[in-house]
């Protein structure tokens, strides 16, 4: 058996001429489109893939956020220190004694 013979079947196969899709779809693809290509699909085109666009875009978000479990990674924010709760640790720390620490307090009252 030669290795023509053995191919002839898938070559024969290859090489019939095949119709193309406008001759077997019939006339529908020759100008019979939904609007006859006119000005509308030249608009509503690109105005309908910006259109599904955002809305793949959006629902990828809601569905990301929604699966998504919320995170608690706020902002630790310090709390806010008075002059006089710093006096009290400056007195607590050690660093001033009580005579000062009563005149910066009276000081700071006023």
């Amino acid at each position: 058996m030669s290795r023509l013979s053995f191919w002839a079947p898938a070559l024969a196969v290859f090489s019939t001429p095949m119709p193309s899709l406008a001759q077997v779809a019939g006339p529908y693809f020759y100008g019979q489109h939904m609007w006859d290509s006119g000005w509308h699909s030249w608009f509503f085109g690109p105005l309908m893939m910006i259109l599904f666009l955002a809305v793949a875009v959006l629902l990828i978000v809601l569905l990301v956020r929604w699966v998504a479990p919320p995170s608690h990674t706020a902002p630790h924010h310090t709390p806010i220190r008075t002059p006089l709760d710093i006096l009290k640790e400056r007195f607590a720390r050690g660093e001033i004694d009580k005579d000062e620490f009563e005149e910066r307090r009276r000081i700071l009252g006023d």
